[in-house]
C-alpha cells in the first residue's frame, strides 16, 4: 500500500445497480476524471455520469498535531498530503476496509455504496488511541461530467445550509443538492478554497487533458473515542443522521464475502445491474464510461445471470432488451436507453441469448416466453427489414461494413473503421446458421413442422455456403468475404462457428479451427484480436487515443472470446481439456487483485506480460469467465 507504483494501479469500483458508481485507487487517490466518491448520473442534464464528490480527505487531531490521512497528485509528480504512509493494512473481501496507524492512534475506515440509492456511506472507527482525538472531513468537490474537468471560476456557488448532522451544498444550478452528514454531532468551519493543478496520470497516459482544481467549501470537525464509530453519508438526498448507523450494518449485512474467485465474480456480475426508476433493467457493457449496449447486453446475459442462478434477472433484462428489438424492427421510436440496437448482428445474439436460456430453463418454458420473438426475429431477417442485413440466394447474410463498423471489432480513426469487415462476415453467419436450426428445433418440438422443414432448408443452405465460402486451404476460417475481397487474417471470429451449439463445419474443420487458435491467438488472459503472423499485428493497448484505435483489435487479447475458445475445446475435446481450462482461468484469478479488484479488465495487450488496459471492469468478460466455469462443472460430471 504504501508503495504507489503498486497501490495506485489497483482501482476499487463499487456500484448502486442504479447507475451510480464510487471508485478510486486503493490509496484514495483518483487516477481517472472517472474516480469519485459519488458519481451520480443526472438525467436532467445529460445522459452521462458527474462527479459529485471527489474525496473526502481525513485528518487526525491529537495534542494539536495534524495527520493528514488523504492522497492526491498534483503537477509535477508530486504528492500531497502522502497519507498512504500511515495505511497499515487493506483488506476488500466484504467492504473496502483500511486501517491507519499514526503514532498510538490506529483509525479503521469502512466503506459501502448503498443499493439502489446514490449514497456512499463511510464507517470510521478509532481502535486505539492514547489520548483525546479529533478527527477533521475535508470534501473535495467538483460537481462535473466524467467526461470533463472543473476549474477554478467564480460562477461556483458557494452557499451552503445546514442539515441534520451536516450541510448541504450545490456548485451549480442543473445539479442536485449534495448532502453531506454524519451520524455525531460535528462542527462545520466554512472555509472555501480551490485545490488547483490535482492530476490524473491515467487521463496522462490516454493522451487527454489531466489537471483540474477541486473545490472545498470547508471542514467538519468532531472528537472521536476509542471504540467509538463514525458514519459519514455523502448523497442526493438527505437521511436521518441517527440511523446512519443502522443503515451501514444493514448494507454490510447484505454483502456476500467476495472470499474466492467466483464469489468475486458473482459480486462482479452484479455491479453490471442497472434498474431504472420506471422499473426497465439493464446491463451496462462496463465500467466506468460505459452504458447499456445491445450486443454486449446479449452476449454478457447469460454468463451474469443464467451461470450463476439468476433466471429471474434474465428474464427482466430481457424483457427490456425485447421491448427495444421490436420497436426497432417495427422502426419505431426507442423507448429504452440501449444503445447501437441498430448493429446488423444483435437480433443473432439475441437468439443465442434465448437459446442458452432454454438450457437452463427449459425449452417448454423458453418457448412460452421467447417463442414469438423467436419466430419475428428469424421472419425479419428472411424477409429483408434490416437496413444494413441483406440474406442472398446462397443463404448466407451480407452485411456493409466498409465506411462504417457493423461488428464488435467497431474502432474507427479518421471517420473510418481500423478493421473494416464487410460482406459476408463469419460470425454473422456462424450465428444465423446456429439461429435457424435452433428455431428449426424449437418450432419440431411445438409440432409446426412445416416451418421447421423450411428452417431446415434454409440452414442446410447456409452450411454449404458457409464452407465453400469461409473455409480456405489452410485449416482456418476467412474473416470476411465480400466480392473478390477475402480477409486471410487469422482472428478469433472464427471461433463462434466451433463453439456454437450447432456448427456448420465437420469435425475436422472444428478441430482445425481450435488448432489454429490455440497456436496463434491463444494468450493467458483470452484469444488475441489477430495473429502476430498477420500483418498490422498491433498489440500493446497504450498511448493517445489514435493510437490506441490502431491497437484496439489488431493483437490485443480479449477474455470473452477466451470464453468462447474454452467451451469449443470442451465441445471437442470433452473432459480431457478440463485441466487445460483449469490452468487458463488461473490467469485470470492472478487478475483480480492486479488492476480493479476483483473484476476483469476490458482488454489485454496480447504480448507478455499480458497488462490489463481500458475500462476497469467489462461484462462480456465477466459473464464469459462464469459461463465457462459452469461449463467446466456440467463436462466434469459427465461419464
Amino acid at each position: 500500500m504504501t508503495n504507489l507504483q503498486e497501490s495506485l494501479r489497483r482501482e476499487l469500483l463499487r456500484t448502486n445497480r442504479s447507475g451510480a458508481y464510487s471508485s478510486s485507487t486503493l490509496v484514495d487517490c483518483n487516477t481517472r476524471k472517472y474516480h469519485g466518491l459519488l458519481v451520480v448520473p443526472v438525467p436532467e442534464l445529460d445522459d452521462e455520469n458527474h462527479v459529485l464528490l471527489s474525496s473526502l480527505d481525513c485528518t487526525v487531531i491529537q495534542h494539536g498535531a495534524e495527520f493528514n490521512l488523504g492522497l492526491h497528485k498534483y503537477q509535477g509528480n508530486n504528492f500531497s498530503p502522502n497519507g498512504h504512509k500511515y495505511i497499515r493494512e487493506f483488506d476488500a473481501s466484504l467492504v473496502p476496509t483500511t486501517t491507519y496507524r499514526v503514532g498510538g492512534v490506529i483509525l479503521k475506515k469502512e466503506v459501502i455504496f448503498q443499493h439502489y440509492e446514490d449514497r456512499i456511506l463511510i464507517r470510521y472507527t478509532l481502535v486505539d488511541a492514547h489520548s483525546a482525538t479529533t478527527l477533521r472531513f475535508r470534501p473535495f468537490l467538483a460537481f462535473r461530467s466524467v467526461r470533463q474537468f472543473t476549474h477554478e471560476n467564480s460562477t461556483a456557488s458557494r452557499e451552503y445550509h445546514e442539515v441534520d448532522g451536516g450541510i448541504k451544498t450545490c456548485m451549480y444550478a442543473g445539479y442536485p443538492d449534495l448532502y453531506m452528514q454524519f451520524s455525531k454531532k460535528n462542527e462545520f468551519i466554512f472555509q472555501p478554497d480551490w485545490y488547483r493543478g490535482v492530476e490524473y496520470p491515467k487521463e496522462q497516459e490516454r493522451g487527454y487533458a489531466s489537471n483540474e482544481d477541486l473545490y472545498v467549501p470547508g471542514y467538519f470537525e468532531m472528537p472521536i473515542k476509542k471504540g467509538e464509530s463514525i458514519v459519514f453519508s455523502g448523497s442526493t438526498s438527505q437521511i436521518k443522521s441517527s440511523s446512519l448507523k443502522k443503515l451501514f450494518d444493514e448494507e454490510v449485512a447484505d454483502r456476500a464475502p467476495r472470499d474466492n474467485f467466483y464469489h468475486s465474480l458473482v459480486a462482479a456480475a452484479h455491479q453490471f445491474h442497472n434498474r431504472m426508476p420506471n422499473g426497465d433493467r439493464y446491463l451496462l457493457a462496463g465500467y466506468p464510461w460505459f452504458k447499456a449496449r445491445a450486443r454486449d447486453t446479449f452476449i454478457a446475459l447469460p454468463g451474469l445471470t443464467l451461470s450463476i442462478g439468476e433466471v429471474d434477472y434474465f428474464e427482466k433484462v430481457m424483457k427490456t432488451a425485447e421491448k427495444g428489438l421490436r420497436e426497432f424492427m417495427a422502426d419505431k421510436p426507442l423507448s429504452v436507453k440501449i444503445y447501437e440496437i441498430e448493429q446488423p448482428d444483435v437480433p443473432l445474439w439475441a437468439v443465442w441469448a434465448i437459446q442458452q436460456y432454454a438450457k437452463e430453463a427449459g425449452r417448454d418454458q423458453c418457448y412460452k416466453l421467447y417463442g414469438k420473438l423467436l419466430q419475428d426475429i428469424v421472419s425479419y431477417i428472411i424477409k429483408g427489414g434490416h437496413p444494413n442485413l441483406r440474406l442472398d440466394e446462397n443463404g448466407l447474410l451480407y452485411s456493409n461494413g466498409r465506411d462504417k463498423a457493423v461488428t464488435w471489432m467497431n474502432s474507427t480513426a479518421n471517420g473510418r473503421p481500423v478493421v473494416p469487415r464487410s460482406g459476408y462476415i463469419v460470425e454473422f453467419n456462424a450465428l444465423w446458421y446456429n439461429a435457424l436450426k435452433f428455431c428449426a428445433s424449437m418450432a419440431a418440438d411445438k409440432g409446426d413442422e412445416k416451418g421447421a422443414q423450411d428452417l431446415e432448408k434454409r440452414a442446410e443452405l447456409a452450411k454449404a455456403s458457409f464452407v465453400d465460402t469461409f473455409v480456405n486451404e489452410y485449416g482456418y476460417l476467412l474473416d470476411y468475404v465480400d466480392g473478390n475481397m477475402m480477409d486471410w487474417s487469422v482472428r478469433p471470429n472464427m471461433i463462434f462457428a466451433v463453439a456454437l451449439d450447432y456448427s456448420p463445419l465437420s469435425q475436422q474443420q472444428m478441430k482445425s479451427v481450435v488448432d489454429i487458435c490455440t497456436r496463434e491467438l491463444l494468450t493467458p488472459k483470452g484469444l488475441r484480436s489477430l495473429s502476430p503472423k498477420s500483418g498490422g499485428y498491433n498489440p500493446i493497448y497504450v498511448g493517445p487515443q489514435t493510437q490506441r484505435d490502431y491497437a484496439y483489435h489488431q493483437g490485443t487479447a480479449w477474455p470473452w472470446l477466451g470464453g468462447f475458445y474454452m467451451e469449443a475445446s470442451l465441445k471437442l475435446y470433452k473432459r480431457s481439456r478440463l485441466s487445460f481450462i483449469e490452468r487458463q482461468l488461473v490467469g485470470y484469478e492472478d487478475e483480480m487483485d492486479y488492476h480493479a479488484i476483483g473484476t476483469i479488465s476490458e482488454l489485454f495487450d496480447g504480448n507478455p506480460p499480458f497488462h490489463g488496459r481500458g475500462a476497469m471492469s467489462f461484462a462480456m468478460n465477466v459473464a464469459e469467465i462464469l459461463r465457462t466455469l459452469q461449463l467446466m462443472d456440467k463436462y466434469s460430471y459427465q461419464k
